[in-house]
Formats: C-alpha cells, structure tokens, sequence
C-alpha cells in the first residue's frame, strides 16, 4: 500500500527532485504541497512549486503556501546557493499548475482531518508551518503517522559552523518538531553529503532524453556549480530527496536512534542540533537519525523518478 505523504518544502533545486520522486514512485501518494519561507521567499518558493509540477505533468495535488517569515526573528534565504528565483538554472515555462486557495496550514489540517488514514509529513526546509500547525491545531497530532524531515547533522553546519540552514532559519520551530512526541526521522547533512551531483550523475540524467530530463540536467548542472564555488564540492549534495527515498526503501539509509537537542541560545551554536549519538546524556531518544546512505540505489531512484515522468508526457 503506498504510503499518504504532504511535502512541505521550499523549493530550491533539491526540493524539486524530492517533489519529482514522490510524484513519480508507486509506493508515495502525494496527497498535497505545501510551501514555506526559506531557500527563497515564500512566493517564490510557491511559484517554484508550481512551475516543478507544470514541467513534470503533475496534476490533481494541491498546492498551498505557507509561512513568510519564522516563528521568531528575521526570514533568510539561501540565493548564494540556489539563486534569485529559488530555482536558478533553467528557463521555466508560466505555471498551469494552480495555487489552491487554502492557505498551507488550512491545507494541512484538512487533509489530515480528512484522508482515511494517518499521513507521513515530510518537511525539507525550514519547520515553521510543522510547527505553527501542532500550535494551532493539536487535534490533528493523531492523524500525523510520523514526520520524516532533511535537517540538522550529527556534526558540522553549513550556515553556521554548528548549523543546519532548514534548522538555522527557524530553531524554535524545530524544538517545537523535536519535543513532540511524535516519531521524527531527521536526515542530515551527514547523510546528504553522500550523495553529490557529480559530472556524471548528471550526464546520467540528460542521458535520458526528454524535456524533463533537460531540465533537471540544467538544475543539477546550476546547484552543482553554485555548491563547487561556494563549499569546494565536486558536486551539489542532493539533500531533500533522501526524505522521500528512505520511506520509498527503508534499507537505502542506515539509522540510529539517538536525542537529538536543538540549541536555541548559543552564542556560535544556535541552529545546531546537538545529536546524542552515544547516550552520554541519559536522555531517551527522540529521533531516528540518518547516518549511512546507499548511494547507487538512491541514484537508481532518482533517474527512475526522471525517467518515468518523462516518459508519461512523451
């Protein structure tokens, strides 16, 4: 039976290869999109949204946008990374793909409220509409199975030295995801920089043909570059993805259980998760947590995903 799932996410280039694989594999059903402030501005991380599904021929799942700012303090972006749209790299078509006229936590709560089973929420950028939804409607905690999320690391940041950007530009919300009480697998940069966009990844891709392979060859080529320039990596680290492959294949990610903290006052360390790998607090563990990936099988599903796609609209 294929697992119910809302994305809620803030698109960015690894942000749309997680929408493109949950829209593609026959083990997600992607009830709905929501959208939140973070690799852009919430109307641009919106409009990325859209213009992903019109370029993929994903039709029938509502879209909805979110928070603008975080539960405290000023909204950052990412647009040394991901560019001034969000989305930098290819030349996107208008959208046809509609915006639903529901507000993102209006669209959370119903299709939790609503759908026959609980629903696997999976967060990929900052945790503020998660956050602002169990505030507001903690009724709906009940209907939510699980939450699988990409943020944080065991070790290093990657906006600050100790911090995560997704947990950087919104640490209240995370505590608030953390200490609740529901089942949190959180996938980190520990994780996601085991799968970098090489050269040859993506010429794997653009090896596949269609439009939309081009398309996503462009977006990995413009991630790919931006991480190279920036960080000195041989390629960009395809983090958001992990998200979705792991409840596609739960073999393809080795987890521990483990406390996972996040620092709210440190002077150098706000935004860090601080992961309790070896049980020195005595704390009992809130997270599941990512530590080892199976590289060739999450590349498999990623060109799957790409593959599939284009083929349905050729």
């Amino acid at each position: 039976m294929a697992t119910p799932v809302i994305l809620d996410c803030d698109p960015g280039h690894d942000d749309a290869f997680n929408i493109l694989l949950a829209a593609a594999h026959p083990a997600i059903d992607l009830l709905a999109i929501t959208t939140v402030a973070g690799n852009q501005t919430v109307a641009k991380t919106t409009l990325n949204a859209r213009r992903v599904c019109t370029a993929a021929g994903i039709e029938g799942v509502p879209i909805a946008a979110g928070r603008d700012r975080p539960l405290h303090g000023p909204v950052r972006v990412a647009a040394s990374i991901h560019g001034e749209s969000g989305l930098d790299g290819p030349g996107f078509a208008d959208p046809t793909v509609p915006l639903d006229p529901r507000d993102a936590l209006t669209l959370l709560h119903d299709t939790l409220l609503t759908h026959p089973e609980p629903v696997t929420l999976v967060p990929t950028g900052p945790l503020t509409n998660i956050a602002a939804l169990l505030l507001a409607y903690p009724e709906v905690k009940e209907r939510i199975a699980r939450i699988v999320l990409m943020g944080g690391s065991t070790d290093r940041g990657n906006t600050t030295p100790a911090a995560e950007f997704n947990i950087h530009c919104d640490p209240e919300a995370a505590d608030l995801v953390f200490t609740s009480g529901l089942p949190v697998t959180m996938i980190g940069l520990n994780a996601s920089h085991q799968v970098l966009a090489t050269p040859d990844v993506i010429a794997r891709v653009e090896a596949l043909g269609t439009p939309l392979a081009r398309v996503c060859g462009e977006m990995l080529g413009f991630f790919s570059d931006r991480y190279r320039e920036v960080f000195g990596l041989p390629g960009a680290p395809l983090h958001d993805p992990l998200t979705v492959a792991h409840l596609i294949d739960p073999e393809l990610l080795g987890c521990v259980r483990a406390h996972v903290a996040v620092e709210l006052h440190g002077r150098h360390t706000r935004g860090a998760t601080v992961v309790d790998l070896h049980r020195v607090t005595g704390q009992e563990p809130n997270a599941e947590v990512a530590t080892e990936v199976d590289v060739d099988r999450f590349w498999d599903l990623i060109t799957g995903a790409v593959r599939s796609l284009g083929d349905r609209q050729s």
